[in-house]
């Protein structure tokens, strides 16, 4: 039997590195490393296998567990580990997938290139110089349907063929993996748990436009993925996949990574090219574009991680296979970082078609705590909200942005009537406003100047005319600014107000906050027939605005209140109020 522990980041901080050093002192080379399965909600994961046959799989295993599990595995009596083993409502998270840019993800070991190449891996890239011209391969992601899943959803072979048809003795082909997304890790999780399908993926597209070097331009906060990526290209290297005359070929190609600074601007193409030429980065003007004139003012192609991840397989089974899942405008499969208010919260790939209802109630089991659905956040800080009554939207590029939000690259935050909206939407202006390179006037002081209004009112300072002031000011912005970030910026305040005004009206009209979070307009009382006149109120309040008698009831002095909720958190009678 062969034990394998997930160890993505996920997975490690939620204790698996203690779990397989344990595992691994006590059944040494039966156990070995995988990534993140996606299933983040229940790590640490550990899997015992029977040759290719998955026999248990054990959640939420703790240091402890080893002991019992390496008995186990010994004597051969798995049924002692029941306690451990993964319920049939969680194992349903990877019943309603389809995985192709995920498929080996926490299956395979990062760290050994020979998983890799068992599971078919480089075959696909032998095909692709071995067998097929250039123009052959961009034909074969043309009829795929392949659209970029960093968000744009532009047509991947239309920007290979413009790369292609541009003249230079040089060209770059740049993975784009600066994923910078709020509650977004699909491209992480792709790097730790699968790294040579990225490069696979990087070198068929590197042959397809005429490349012979690679970058992948990865943000410095992910560690771990720069650490499996470095170690997969000196294992290809040794393999003779990355270098010189690949496969015998003529074909040659290195790769090589650039740490960036983390810095949300660089996802957009053109800065990401100014911060690899080690400048600031900030968007250059279009035309000219990246295949005529990009990385070193030459012809570059730029695709974020899953997008190459999916060139592997399309190339093995063919195009059509992959547009035979998903819309009629929408091929393939898309991978989303499911977090929020959500009971099964992970990396989900799903064919393009299903609906936000299967997605979040059928994969993700629903609303945490018994809590009502209230809406969704899709495309992180350049997305937009959708409400429950749109729940059933299918999931295309199309679809998504009749409701004012969009695909982008797969953040999917799911929000309970605990939410306030227009605090959602504050949340992501103050992200979008720092995050901006300040190159342009409407995204610079575009976005300041909305987030000053919304701090106003849900500090209670909101006047008559916010609203239409809010709305106008996101217009100037989405049509003035240079760049992406800024044009899609005001989509949280313009898809708030649009499905959620009432709150902005409470917010303004009545100085109240619908869901009790913005403490500046919440109230705290005590319900006299409720309160036992215990004090844990009183001994909580860091101001004392609580007074009482010991057994009677208690009282709250507004004048003195800073809301700071702890009274209402600390009472266990529901005595206090909040309003």
């Amino acid at each position: 039997m062969r034990i394998a522990v997930g160890q993505g980041s996920c997975g490690i901080a939620a204790g698996a590195g203690a779990v397989y050093s344990r595992l691994k002192e006590l059944l040494g080379n039966d156990v070995y490393t995988t990534g993140c399965i996606g299933m983040c909600f229940v790590e640490p994961i550990v899997d015992i296998y029977d040759g290719k046959d998955l026999k248990k799989r054990l959640v939420k295993v703790k240091k402890e567990d080893a002991d019992k599990i390496a008995n186990a595995v010994k004597s051969g009596d798995l049924d002692s580990l029941s306690d451990l083993e993964i319920s049939a409502d969680d194992a349903a998270f990877l019943e309603g997938q389809t995985r192709i840019a995920l498929r080996n993800c926490g299956i395979i070991d990062p760290t050994d290139i020979n998983e890799y190449i068992a599971a078919g891996g480089y075959e696909a890239l032998k095909k692709a110089v071995c067998d097929l011209t250039p123009e052959q391969v961009i034909e074969i992601i043309k009829v795929s349907g392949l659209a970029g899943r960093g968000g744009a959803g532009f047509p991947t072979w239309f920007k290979w063929n413009a790369a292609r048809q541009s003249v230079s003795d040089k060209k770059y082909l740049i993975c784009n993996a600066d994923e910078g997304d709020p509650g977004a890790f699909m491209d992480r999780a792709v790097i730790e748990s699968d790294p040579h399908n990225l490069i696979e993926g990087m070198l068929i597209g590197a042959y397809a436009i005429g490349a012979d070097e690679c970058v992948v331009y990865v943000r410095a906060e992910y560690p771990l993925a720069i650490v499996r990526l470095e170690n997969a290209i000196k294992q290809a290297v040794e393999k003779g996949f990355l270098g010189k005359n690949i496969f015998g070929s003529g074909f040659n190609c290195t790769i090589r990574i650039k740490a960036g600074a983390g810095a949300f601007v660089c996802g957009e193409e053109t800065a990401l090219i100014e911060s690899l030429e080690g400048k600031r980065g900030m968007p250059r003007l279009k035309p000219p574009f990246p295949a005529q004139c990009g990385y070193n003012n030459l012809p570059s192609n730029i695709n974020n991680v899953e997008t190459f991840a999916n060139v592997p397989w399309i190339i093995a089974n063919g195009g059509e296979k992959f547009a035979a899942l998903g819309t009629e405008t929408s091929k393939g499969t898309k991978v989303f970082a499911l977090t929020g208010k959500i009971k099964r919260g992970g990396l989900v790939e799903i064919p393009m078609g299903k609906t936000l209802r299967d997605v979040i109630f059928g994969i993700g089991g629903g609303i945490r705590d018994g809590k009502e659905f209230k809406a969704v956040q899709m495309g992180g800080p350049s997305g937009g909200c959708i409400p429950k009554d749109l729940l059933d939207t299918v999931i295309d590029y199309k679809a998504l942005s009749a409701t004012g939000a969009i695909m982008g690259s797969g953040g999917m935050v799911v929000m309970d009537q605990s939410t306030c909206m227009v605090g959602m939407a504050k949340f992501f202006l103050d992200f979008t406003a720092k995050e901006s390179c300040g190159k342009c006037v409407h995204c610079r002081l575009g976005t300041r100047r909305m987030l000053d209004v919304l701090t106003r009112i849900v500090n209670g300072d909101g006047k008559e005319g916010d609203i239409e002031l809010l709305e106008e000011l996101c217009y100037a912005v989405k049509d003035g600014a240079l760049c992406g970030l800024g044009q899609t910026a005001p989509n949280p305040v313009l898809t708030t107000i649009r499905y959620f005004r009432n709150e902005y009206e409470a917010h303004i009209n009545d100085k109240k906050c619908p869901a009790k979070e913005c403490a500046e307009l919440i109230a705290y009382s005590i319900d006299k027939d409720k309160c036992k006149g215990c004090s844990l109120c009183a001994k909580k309040c860091p101001v004392g605005a609580i007074s009482g008698q010991l057994k009677s009831p208690y009282e709250i002095d507004p004048e003195l209140c800073i809301k700071c909720g702890n009274c209402l958190t600390s009472c266990r009678f529901g005595a206090v109020m909040a309003d």
